[in-house]
């Protein structure tokens, strides 16, 4: 009986030892395979390949964290035109912050001919998932250079802060508007969230215009968030913020911008 229980005992052990292969990572883990650190890689690409234009033309879209049909139409789109030369993503990549998430996102827009970079949205802070978007995505917090326009890419889901960091980081902001200095003759701000909506911390929200207004010809703001399209001058001071609708409603925004004058069009698909 005592040699009959040993072997029961070691085989619930092998078979513990071998199914370990059969249970899923923890939908939180913040295990990554596949590509990493995206933005960065696509922002030297973008740096390289257009630095000597006078025009540069690209597609912004947000908010796809659980329309995964129509973010692959929406690449599909893109990859059938030529005079797109890269895409900004917004943020809320996810829903939830789930690993998979991020991961499912990534390897639709991998598919991408053009490069592109994310935005961190509010959906993607919840759980771990700011965590995972820097290891698959990159910085909260970033900027890149296309022709002569700098754009300055920010965190601003402040309402999903825990204050370790500051949100806005307004010394990013004046670091940025420094940083290579002689490259960049005209300026657009990026964000997911916008000044007046609910994530934004608006007790800051003229200080950060204030901010954002001392780069150099500040052309315009983009922002996610709100689901809808938006062309609001909200401080009333000439800069445009343009929101673009969730990808689940199969539009997106397109902006072309020379060294005159910049151009918008909402795009159906």
């Amino acid at each position: 009986m005592k040699k009959k229980c040993t072997y029961i005992a070691l085989f619930a052990v092998l078979f513990l030892i071998h199914g370990c292969n059969m249970f899923d990572v923890h939908p939180y883990s913040g295990k990554i395979d596949g590509r990493q650190h995206i933005n960065a890689e696509n922002i030297a690409k973008i740096e390289h390949d257009y630095a000597q234009r006078d025009t540069i033309r690209y597609a912004f879209i947000s908010d796809s964290q659980r329309w995964y049909d129509e973010l692959d139409d929406f690449v599909k789109i893109v990859n059938k035109r030529n005079d797109i030369d890269f895409i900004i993503h917004g943020g809320d990549l996810s829903d939830f912050g789930l690993t998979k998430e991020f991961l499912w996102q990534r390897d639709i827009l991998d598919k991408l001919k053009q490069p592109y970079v994310a935005l961190l949205g509010n959906h993607d802070c919840l759980a771990n998932g700011e965590e995972i978007f820097q290891q698959v995505f990159g910085s909260p917090n970033y900027s890149f250079i296309a022709g002569k326009t700098k754009f300055l890419c920010l965190n601003t889901n402040a309402l999903e802060s825990d204050y370790s960091t500051p949100v806005p980081d307004f010394s990013f902001i004046e670091q940025e508007r420094q940083t290579d200095k002689g490259r960049f003759e005209q300026s657009v701000v990026v964000m997911h969230a916008r000044p007046t909506s609910d994530q934004f911390n608006n007790n800051v929200a003229s200080v950060f215009q204030y901010s954002i207004k001392q780069y150099p010809n500040l052309l315009y703001c983009n922002n996610g968030h709100d689901h809808t399209y938006q062309k609001d001058d909200i401080f009333k001071d000439g800069i445009v913020y343009y929101g673009t609708p969730n990808i689940g409603k199969r539009q997106f925004l397109i902006f072309t911008i020379t060294k005159d004058h910049y151009t918008h069009e909402l795009v159906s698909y």
